[in-house]
């Protein structure tokens, strides 16, 4: 039996607001009172789509290759993990296909930093800007992301054998 050509991986993450920290997300700095909490730079949306390429190739997760508590990571901007799980995919002998995320915010507002965040994200995959889409949405002020205490993300990737 070959190797499947399409494979679809899933990837979630959530970090909560901390003062004093940048905030990142998509690999865009988004000007914020608050950055997200973490070991490397808590970008929520870029930790999500790791999970999705490695979960599309059954791989594990991001803690299992990226370790809150190895050093080496500390501060690390994900586009760096972002492009290691890259790289693995190629490894493993898929491209990226389709990518399609939402982050879940209620504030700041996103809508003015998706495209860069999505030519990120194409950039990396080296691919075109319309296989990458990325939106944004509140909760309508309900759960910890309404009372502004954090963000999230989904996101999913489509990759096919090369």
């Amino acid at each position: 039996m070959g190797k499947t050509q399409f494979r679809i991986g899933s990837g979630f993450d959530v970090h909560g607001f901390e003062q004093g920290r940048a905030l990142i997300i998509g690999g865009v700095h988004i000007p914020h009172d608050k950055g997200l909490a973490g070991h490397s730079d808590a970008d929520v949306l870029l930790h999500a789509l790791c999970d999705a390429v490695l979960g599309a190739i059954g791989q594990g997760d991001i803690g299992e290759h990226f370790p809150d508590t190895d050093p080496q990571y500390k501060g690390v901007s994900s586009l760096v993990l972002l492009k290691a799980c890259a790289a693995k995919l190629l490894q493993f002998g898929y491209e990226a296909s389709n990518i399609d995320c939402t982050v879940f915010a209620q504030a700041p507002k996103l809508s003015p930093f998706k495209k860069e965040m999505e030519k990120n994200i194409a950039d990396v995959f080296h691919i075109r800007l319309d296989q990458v889409n990325v939106k944004a949405t509140t909760t309508e002020q309900l759960g910890f992301i309404g009372r502004k205490e954090g963000i999230t993300a989904h996101s999913t990737i489509l990759i096919q054998s090369i």
